[in-house]
């Protein structure tokens, strides 16, 4: 386990793999596997057990959606509304890894949190999987920020082989204004839509709308400033170092862990796939024609997903921008992302 935390923590420093994440990830798994604190029993099951209660509570991950709200800016989604569904359509693959590992022999609580692999939000993975199966969080987690890191791997070639230059050359037009009112509205409209249809979003998308709320309304800076920068970097800290510590041999060094790591690299080109498939679907049907390479956004890694899709467009037209419409497809990635995992939880819990 020591020799595992060290990679990571390479992996982390030197590839710069979501390194927010996993040089806490990857420093927990030290500080609970050093000989001193086996001694006295440092796992998450012993004297690093009360960090880990900010995990199972959910409390570090509703610190997190409160600072990530406070410094995101929903407007595309209201100079966009129609790419919300592609966004949206990326979480099939959620649906399609849970069907995987349910037939890999994985029971049904543990196929709804591998399932969560596609959702590439490394946070609310952890969240979900907690609940339903929390011996796999570590892995969840762990997988899914190595993923991230190969995210442009992963993603090109899939974007290449799904989508014709033609396609890949469309340019886009850029959205209306949103107003401030409109600003002010759409975490409010959010929060009551997302969360009165699947109540068990509320601890992650209540914090999100909530953070955002405050920060368009413009009467709170200073716990905007506080949420989007102390309170979210605390979080970070204490569900990295949590999740690290409770990466104990007997559920990480297992075959189990393998079969993870492969689900999740399944889920994530699922996901790509099923958010490309989506646009040129929904291309038959409308005039303006959507850019397929912004339904690779759809997983809600931020900022690298946007930036993947931006890549691929520049390649073949530098002076096409896709960044602010692949924004909205990974904003909605991330609301569609709890929301599938809130169903999840609903059904296998």
């Amino acid at each position: 386990m020591i020799a595992a935390g060290l990679l990571l923590l390479c992996l982390a420093i030197r590839k710069n793999y979501e390194p927010l994440f996993m040089v806490p990830i990857a420093f927990g798994i030290l500080l609970a596997n050093i000989p001193t604190a086996i001694n006295e029993g440092g796992t998450a099951s012993g004297t690093l057990s009360y960090l880990y209660f900010g995990v199972a509570s959910g409390v570090y991950p509703a610190l997190i959606f409160l600072g990530l709200g406070a410094i995101t800016d929903l407007s595309p989604l209201i100079a966009h509304p129609r790419l919300m569904l592609i966004g949206a359509a990326a979480q099939l693959g959620i649906f399609m890894t849970f069907l995987l590992a349910l037939s890999s022999g994985f029971g049904g609580q543990e196929a709804g949190a591998l399932g969560l692999l596609a959702g590439a939000d490394g946070v609310a993975a952890v969240f979900f999987s907690s609940k339903l199966s929390p011996n796999l969080t570590a892995p969840i987690a762990i997988a899914i920020y190595v993923l991230a890191g190969l995210l442009g791997t992963i993603q090109r070639p899939i974007m290449r082989a799904l989508t014709s230059r033609e396609e890949r050359l469309i340019r886009m037009k850029p959205g209306r204004y949103a107003t401030k009112l409109e600003k002010m509205l759409l975490p409010v409209a959010g929060l009551l839509l997302c969360c009165l249809v699947v109540p068990r979003t509320a601890t992650l998308l209540g914090m999100f709308f909530f953070g955002n709320l405050l920060r368009e309304s413009g009467v709170a800076k200073r716990l905007v400033r506080a949420a989007s920068t102390t309170i979210l970097d605390t979080g970070i800290v204490l569900l990295g170092l949590a999740v690290g510590a409770s990466a104990s041999a007997s559920h990480f060094l297992t075959f189990d862990s393998l079969k993870v790591f492969l689900l999740g690299l399944f889920g994530f080109a699922a996901a790509t796939a099923c958010g490309i498939l989506f646009a040129k679907a929904a291309n038959l049907f409308i005039r303006e024609r959507i850019n397929p390479l912004i339904g690779a956004a759809g997983l809600p890694i931020v900022p690298r997903a946007p930036r993947v899709a931006q890549w691929a467009a520049a390649k073949e037209d530098p002076a096409n921008f896709l960044l602010v419409h692949a924004s909205c497809s990974n904003l909605a990635g991330i609301i569609g992302m709890v929301v599938a995992g809130g169903l999840l939880w609903s059904f296998l819990a």
